[in-house]
């Protein structure tokens, strides 16, 4: 390998392995013994959910390229089909591992605590009789058996559903042969069944709806002789296509594209591993599949669905504690936000620190009678949104509102859809962003009239204006009067609904504009200050870092003895520790009871740290594709808080942290001293 040569293939670790290998850590918590029993068995299920959207989105855009003989590749030089190949290598065996957990692990640990599956083959009578009743009462109604022939051709199976495949002997009630059959579970039922304690022989005692089916479902073939019957789910590509440039109405037509999700092509068959391999390969040849895209499952064909256990279990002992998150002393003591804020910038690290100031922030915009407008960008609400029942108030109180959503916030279209509507009826100004450019930027801006003056108040974050996810996620907020960023910010949703060029920005840094630039301008600045003997460092704290640009830079900072350390949760392509080429960079990713979701990025600048904060990750998508914003962060006691708090922090964290090793794993990180979390840590800080 040429180490000098900064584009060889030999320096990149292929981005889908490199997510699976994220899965795999994600695998790793479910095992470890140190987290509450309950939150491993969550920890199970996201490797599961994970790993359905790596399918929808990932693998399937890969077998698009590979079906139509695409040859693109990326720094690492993986075809389609090679990469392909590698997935499905590693992803059985993540496949295999989650249920070696599962049945050889969770499920004896949570027998013993009470918490118990009742499996088919071990029901007694009592329980027998009252699974009989509950599948008569409340399935056979509902389930609606299909026997295959040339009238009942093979039905379409909706994305990631539960079905089974039922084999037959015997003769139907018109004197035909049957073989086969296809029994879908409607989506309204529940996949795990709470059986009541005096037949349960516990006060948690489930049932899988697989079994119960299973057990049952002769009923539903009278005077026929069911042979067998097994459990399936096909994933499908769920990636929606809408050729932005050559529709009318976007918001038409992403609803049009809405309902082809349940039905994309197949891209893997998830089948009960008992089943034959006849059966296996005649529902392959239907989905269009081989057998590298059958996954094989010893249990319920959908992990994702044991995530409602623990709120079914009343065991706090087997969960994470109960936290209340903190408030800043001067939100506290100030007579109102707007007064708060002009005093100073606010900073919220979530969820160690609470959402609610950024909600009474909308409210008190609302309602206050010296505020104009409001401006918001929204990415990701949920439903049953409070900030968008602020936004909906300050509409009807006579606010001008204007509210950019992104319509292809993946898997979310649906819900914003609904409050795009919500806010229109409510007489806020809506618009979709820039077509060929999802907003992603998280931007709150309140224009208020003081003393005969306009004033700014902004709020600008890491993350999602979603109050859920900011108990989940870590995540950073600003709350800011600061008259350049605000006027920044201004200048952004003004292109955004005018799309007319606007000013230089003084402060903000923008994509797909200013960003990629001034970060490779900024590691350059490093690579000069090292070589002039200066002090010279860069810490990132991202989501996934795999732009090639960026890369090369980050290696060459490397050779000139630049100190780089960066934390990234998912997707790295980058190899540290490779001789003459990455020594000194030290790549680590944290799995803890939070999703790290922060952005933060800092350069020494020769003991003037420049420290900026942004929605946007190290990713071409993020630099040339989307509108993002990334802002600094000048007040020195709030910059100090980041350091100490967002980056050193976890750069001692010996407990949740895990180091990436040159030929792309991961190992945990030396925990020969004290053990440190950083989120834990973070909690007792920052926490009430």
């Amino acid at each position: 390998m040429d180490a000098l040569n900064l584009q060889s293939p030999d320096l990149y670790i292929n981005r889908e392995l490199s997510l699976l290998e994220f899965n795999r850590r994600v695998l790793e918590q479910a095992k470890d013994d140190r987290i509450p029993l309950l939150e491993r068995l969550r920890f199970l299920c996201i490797a599961g959910s994970n790993l359905d959207e790596f399918f929808e989105i990932r693998v399937a855009g890969l077998k698009q390229m590979q079906a139509v003989g695409a040859t693109q590749r990326g720094p690492d030089n993986f075809s389609p089909p090679e990469q392909l190949e590698r997935i499905s290598t590693l992803a059985h065996e993540i496949v295999d591992e989650q249920y070696r957990v599962l049945n050889d692990v969770l499920f004896p640990l949570l027998e013993a605590e009470g918490v118990r599956f009742l499996k088919r083959g071990e029901w007694n009578a009592r329980q027998e009789r009252w699974l009989r009743t509950y599948f008569n009462q409340e399935l056979a109604p509902i389930l609606t058996p299909i026997g295959l022939d040339p009238a009942h051709p093979f039905p379409r199976i909706i994305n990631k559903n539960l079905t089974f495949i039922v084999t037959l002997a015997g003769k139907d009630a018109f004197g035909r042969n049957r073989t086969m059959a296809v029994v879908q579970a409607p989506r309204a039922l529940p996949r795990v069944v709470r059986v009541p304690a005096s037949y349960g022989g516990s006060p948690y005692a489930f049932v899988f709806l697989s079994s119960i089916i299973h057990a049952h479902i002769d009923q539903l073939f009278p005077d026929m002789r069911q042979v067998d019957c097994y459990q399936f789910r096909v994933t499908r590509d769920s990636d929606l296509l809408v050729d932005e440039e050559a529709v009318d109405d976007l918001l038409m037509a992403v609803e049009g594209e809405l309902s082809s999700r349940r039905f994309g092509q197949a891209v893997r068959l998830e089948l009960a591993d008992d089943c034959p391999k006849g059966v296996g390969g005649f529902l392959a040849k239907e989905f269009g599949l081989d057998d590298a895209d059958i996954y094989r499952c010893n249990g319920p064909v959908n992990l994702m669905r044991l995530n409602q256990i623990p709120d079914l279990v009343d065991r706090p002992d087997l969960k994470y504690p109960g936290f209340t998150p903190g408030i800043p002393p001067r939100l506290q003591r100030a007579p109102d936000i707007f007064s708060a804020i002009r005093d100073g910038d606010v900073l919220l690290h979530h969820p160690f620190e609470s959402f609610v100031p950024v909600l009474d922030f909308l409210r008190q915009a609302a309602t206050d009678p010296g505020v104009v407008s409001i401006r918001q960008t929204l990415y990701r609400t949920g439903t049953d949104s409070n900030v968008v029942e602020a936004l909906v108030d300050a509409a009807r109180n006579g606010k001008e509102v204007l509210v950019v959503i992104e319509l292809r916030a993946r898997f979310d279209e649906e819900a914003n859809i609904e409050l795009a509507n919500d806010l229109q009826e409510a007489g806020a100004q809506v618009v979709y962003g820039v077509v060929g450019y999802k907003t992603h930027a998280k931007m709150l801006m309140v224009l208020r009239r003081e003393a005969n003056r306009l004033r700014r108040y902004v709020h600008l974050g890491t993350g999602n204006y979603h109050a859920r996810t900011a108990r989940l996620y870590t995540d950073y907020g600003l709350l800011t009067a600061d008259e350049d960023i605000a006027r920044d910010v201004q200048q952004v949703f003004h292109q955004l609904t005018t799309m007319g060029r606007m000013d230089h920005l003084s402060k903000v840094l923008q994509a797909p504009f200013s960003l990629h630039q001034t970060i490779l301008e900024h590691i350059d600045a490093e690579i000069e200050n090292a070589r002039a003997g200066k002090p010279a460092r860069v810490i990132a704290k991202m989501n996934a870092l795999i732009e090639p640009q960026v890369i090369q830079a980050l290696y060459r900072a490397s050779q000139a003895g630049v100190a780089i350390d960066l934390i990234v949760r998912g997707i790295c392509s980058l190899r540290p520790g490779i001789k003459g080429v990455s020594d000194n960079i030290r790549v680590r990713s944290l799995i803890g009871r939070f999703l790290e979701h922060t952005r933060i990025f800092y350069f020494e600048n020769d003991g003037n740290p420049r420290i900026y904060l942004s929605s946007a990750d190290w990713m071409g998508r993020n630099f040339f594709s989307r509108v993002e914003v990334c802002f600094p962060i000048e007040d020195e006691s709030t910059r100090r808080s980041i350091l100490e708090e967002g980056l050193d922090l976890y750069l001692a964290d010996n407990a949740n942290a895990w180091e990436l090793t040159p030929d792309g794993s991961y190992q945990r990180a030396a925990s020969d001293s004290e053990r440190l979390c950083a989120q834990e840590r973070l909690l007792e800080l920052l926490a009430r």
